[in-house]
């Protein structure tokens, strides 16, 4: 991962500038600013420059993810074996294997629904698919509104069920494992497939709030 991860994520910059330049950015609204235009110059109402807006923003942004990966790196380059293990600065000792292996934390949720199949390969076809169904977002929601803040309770209740369970997922990824948490691992795998499978019928329950025309300002 340590090769392969940083090109999948040099991939995803590529094809989201491309995105962005055909399709355009979103908004907190979910409004289409491209529906209304100055019928001069053809430019949306509330659309704004890239530059310097944006820039500043995303250089912001990078500037402040760098500084607290500086401070890791050179003041806490284990943080607790949360990025390096601590096993791996131990002298190799063929004849000693350790108690528990585990994969760094950000790969632990799917690595805990690899080991809730009890068939490898089963095991290795449900971890892939917890991946590989994420891609199929825009066609199994089929909520009228885009943005949470006029989704319906039904979505907002689905949604945050769903951030506990991964998250409990990526805990028991990386806990020795055990009878009762391997139990607890299939109950939350299958409820992590069952989230987009009945996705296109639960985004669609519930009262939703009136989409405003325009992007609004808030608090």
């Amino acid at each position: 991962h340590v090769i392969a991860l940083p090109l999948v994520i040099l991939l995803l910059v590529v094809l989201h500038l491309g995105a962005l330049h055909e399709v355009g950015s979103n908004n907190p609204d979910g409004v289409d600013i491209k529906k209304l235009k100055d019928p001069e110059t053809k430019i949306p109402l509330d659309g704004i420059p890239f530059h310097p807006y944006y820039t500043v923003k995303d250089l912001f942004g990078a500037g402040f993810f760098l500084t607290i990966a500086a401070f890791i790196l050179f003041f806490v380059p284990t943080l607790g074996g949360l990025f390096l293990e601590h096993d791996n600065f131990v002298q190799a000792n063929p004849m000693v294997t350790p108690l528990h292996i585990k994969p760094v934390w950000y790969f632990t949720p799917y690595y805990a629904m690899l080991r809730a199949v009890p068939d490898k390969l089963f095991g290795v076809m449900t971890m892939g698919g917890a991946v590989m169904i994420l891609f199929l977002m825009p066609w199994l929601d089929r909520s009228p509104v885009r943005s949470i803040r006029y989704r319906s309770t039904i979505s907002k209740v689905m949604i945050g069920l769903f951030v506990v369970a991964f998250i409990s997922l990526g805990y028991l990824g990386m806990q020795a494992g055990s009878t009762t948490q391997t139990m607890v691992a299939r109950i939350l795998t299958l409820f992590y497939f069952a989230f987009f499978v009945f996705m296109p019928f639960w985004s669609r329950l519930g009262a939703t709030k009136a989409v405003p025309e325009r992007v609004t300002m808030h608090d």
